[in-house]
């Protein structure tokens, strides 16, 4: 981190709000957008090639996810600080994202101010949760229910394979897409299917939608 700009690279699949946030952060001093990108890809590559301080990375982008796109962007770049933002403050996305090593979280509603306060935040080493975001936290730290009879829990990789079948890809392109034996991507779905005790491929679309895995509603 040096004491002149930060270096802020955006990852977010929908390019209206990509695009209006890039224009907020360009209006603040000290703020330098040295990429944008519409997929967890395009950000690894950027972040390959440009000097990324901090990655505002939204969570439910097509095929490779805000949590997997952490998890490969802090092992190509340990320094980079990540921000989660998605339209969603559910629980287990933010337990997730923060350990795949996010240092921060804020939800769309409040990204703007809340936004610039987590950048400031992050660059000085500390983590930052919108007010939204840090109730969640708060509450399931509090829950006296176990979360697992709470929340069905599957694994990050399980989540990979909701989101890809929510997106349309046949259990072959899945398991060319992450590498694993077409056997593999049976297992996880039927695991999916009996932990979530949904049934179906449009069960399984609805729920990923209603939980924010895939935006592929829009």
């Amino acid at each position: 981190m040096t004491n002149t700009k930060v270096h802020i690279a955006l990852a977010d699949d929908h390019r209206m709000f990509l695009h209006a946030l890039r224009a907020l952060l360009e209006k603040e001093p000290g703020i330098d957008v040295v990429g944008v990108a519409g997929t967890g890809e395009e950000l690894l590559a950027i972040a390959a090639d440009q000097p990324v301080d901090i990655a505002c990375v939204d969570i439910g982008m097509p095929a490779m996810n805000g949590i997997e796109t952490t998890r490969r962007l802090l092992a190509l770049r340990p320094h980079i600080k990540v921000i989660g933002v998605s339209a969603f403050s559910d629980r287990q996305f933010v337990l997730d994202l923060l350990n795949a090593g996010a240092r921060g979280f804020v939800t769309k509603a409040e990204a703007g101010e809340e936004l610039l306060r987590a950048i400031h935040t992050v660059q000085l080493g500390k983590t930052y949760l919108c007010p939204d975001v840090a109730a969640t936290v708060t509450n399931a730290l509090l829950d006296n229910v176990p979360r697992d009879t709470a929340t069905p829990r599957i694994t990050a990789r399980e989540r990979q394979v909701l989101q890809l079948i929510a997106e349309g890809h046949t259990s072959a392109r899945i398991a060319e897409r992450l590498h694993l034996a077409a056997s593999t991507v049976e297992v996880h779905r039927r695991n999916i299917m009996r932990k979530l005790d949904l049934h179906s491929v449009a069960e399984l679309t609805k729920y990923a939608i209603r939980n924010g895995i895939t935006t592929i509603s829009g």
